[in-house]
């Protein structure tokens, strides 16, 4: 392997693992604040009926 070809794998091997942590929490939080979002218009209609 080249010095640039090693190189480049080294930095998408330590690049990929945080990324997709983030990647993650991201997916993660957004899920959680869209049901609980859906939760609270639905609880709201609920209570008004």
């Amino acid at each position: 392997m080249s010095v640039m070809e090693q190189l480049l794998w080294n930095v998408l091997g330590y690049v990929t693992m945080p990324l997709l942590f983030l990647g993650g929490f991201i997916a993660v939080s957004v899920a959680a604040c869209l049901v609980l979002s859906w939760l609270d218009k639905r609880k709201s209609i609920d209570r008004d009926q």
